[in-house]
């Protein structure tokens, strides 16, 4: 099939096939710094949820880091494959883990922490991604086979892991920054805040395809550059 084509339309497909080796290269270096971000994004839900108290993530079995069971097939391959193919960060979700707060003794102290144990986790691993990459640049030789790949996911993971935390962060629901909000609020403030849920795909697809996401993803991505010149410096 490929040899007709070529053969009708030479240039066009040259280019074809050009743009589909710079995709399947953009996927494969993002691919596991994505699953790593949002896998333990979700995990570390579900064990903060189980030190509070709360066993329904361990006993439905998605306290792991196994990516199949946290598999959402749009929000986990279809929206992020084809964020990479656009050319842009590799961005998207996993299934949530199940948490009721009526397990926790103290249960706003219990929603908050719970809330941000999953950006919280994105953070840490950005920062290491950083850290790490850091590390390979400044002590290891650029003739190293692996060199670039493994340069390039450790920065995608910096970039993926500094976005997902700052967009889950948003106080609108259902992100995480809501429920956290949602902690300080009284019970009847806290449904009425709640209740804007029912517009949250509209809101979220809004932000996904304006330019407002703009003044949510520069900010992090800056930080993540920050901290990859750091450590570079640092170790140099």
């Amino acid at each position: 099939m490929y040899r007709k084509l070529i053969c009708w339309r030479s240039n066009s497909c040259l280019v074809l096939l050009i743009h589909m080796d710079e995709a399947i290269y953009r996927i494969a270096v993002s691919m596991p710094g994505f699953l790593l971000a949002i896998v333990a994004h979700e995990w570390a839900h579900g064990f903060v949820a189980l030190k509070f108290g709360d066993p329904t993530a361990k006993n439905s079995g998605r306290l792991t880091l196994n990516p199949m069971v946290h598999l959402h097939l749009f929000g986990t391959i279809i929206f992020p494959v084809l964020g990479a193919i656009m050319g842009g960060t590799m961005f998207g979700w996993a299934n949530p883990v199940p948490v009721d707060p009526r397990y926790f003794k103290k249960v706003r102290h219990g929603i908050f922490w719970v809330s941000f144990a999953g950006p919280g986790m994105n953070i840490i691993l950005g920062s290491l991604s950083a850290l790490l990459a850091a590390l390979l640049a400044t002590k290891v030789s650029p003739e190293f086979y692996f060199y670039k790949p493994f340069t390039t996911m450790l920065v995608q993971s910096v970039v993926i892991n500094f976005v997902l935390a700052a967009f889950n962060l948003i106080p609108f629901p259902p992100l995480d920054g809501s429920k956290m909000v949602s902690s300080f609020l009284s019970y009847n403030n806290m449904q009425k805040y709640e209740a804007l849920g029912n517009y949250g795909i509209i809101f979220l697809f809004v932000l996904l395809f304006t330019n407002v996401t703009s003044y949510i993803v520069t900010p992090a991505v800056m930080f993540g550059q920050y901290l990859l010149y750091y450590f570079t410096m640092l170790f140099s």
